[in-house]
């Protein structure tokens, strides 16, 4: 199982990032996919997941309405569109992959390698 993270860099506040998260050694819609975040000195937080079933998605309230997840399945890979950036948002940007219920509670098994978004002007 590997998941690569992409797409992260510098952006203005109110600017776009679209991330990737490209996965191989298994199938991508068997599971759900988490997206989280990691400020400097702060922990570690969820920031969006979408299902493997019926693509439920779900969002940190801190993103919503700025953030949506995706997946193309015939890609196995699962994008993070991210609008109306914050300088808050600054953070390197994970993705992970497990069964729903361990994604949701933020204890995914399997992790990629992160890449990092900064927002600042």
């Amino acid at each position: 199982v590997q998941l690569v993270e992409s797409g992260g860099g510098l952006v203005q506040p109110g600017g776009s990032l679209r991330l990737s998260c490209a996965a191989s050694g298994f199938t991508l819609d068997a599971y759900a996919i988490g997206w989280f975040r990691q400020a400097p000195g702060k922990e570690r937080e969820g920031v969006s997941c979408i299902g493997n079933n019926d693509d439920s998605t779900y969002y940190a309230d801190s993103v919503k309405g700025r953030f949506t997840v995706s997946r193309d399945n015939a890609k196995n890979t699962v994008y993070l569109q991210m609008n109306s950036l914050k300088p808050e948002d600054t953070g390197i940007y994970y993705c992970a992959t497990d069964y729903l219920g361990r994604v949701v509670a933020g204890t995914p098994d399997y992790w990629g390698n992160g890449t990092q978004v900064t927002v600042s002007s």
